[in-house]
């Protein structure tokens, strides 16, 4: 069973895939290196001292998402991969590279977002 905008890692190579449209089925499997692809829980506290929960801001033009109330590290080693926003059927995502900023500006109209964003070395992380 895949739900809509559910993730899924290949845990050989790292693939990721995001469900565009879910299934019912309990046969159903997204594979990648001759196995199963596993489904990606997001994480919604952040228990280390390093942070990674998406603070999400209102804007004049729509939202602004940062990782961590402490600006997370963008070096080659440890990074923010995207962050994507979902409004009611509409996705939105930035991919980032190292070097650049932990955060996102996302120019829509909505009154409510969940946010979530992929670290390279700890996962996936969601807020709403």
């Amino acid at each position: 069973m895949a739900n809509r905008t559910d993730v899924y890692k290949c845990s050989e190579c790292g693939m990721m895939v995001e469900v565009l449209v879910g299934c019912d089925c309990e046969e159903c499997a997204i594979t990648c290196c001759n196995g199963a692809l596993d489904l990606v829980e997001p994480n919604t506290v952040d228990a280390a001292t390093e942070k990674h929960v998406p603070v999400i801001e209102k804007t004049d033009k729509g939202f602004k998402v940062t990782v961590g109330s402490v600006a997370h590290p963008m070096t080659p080693e440890h990074w923010i991969e995207w962050i994507e926003v979902i409004a009611g059927n509409k996705v939105y995502r930035k991919f980032l590279e190292p070097g650049g900023e932990p955060s996102a500006e996302f120019s829509i109209c909505a009154e409510s977002i969940t946010a979530r964003e992929h670290c390279n070395l700890h996962g996936l992380w969601e807020a709403s």
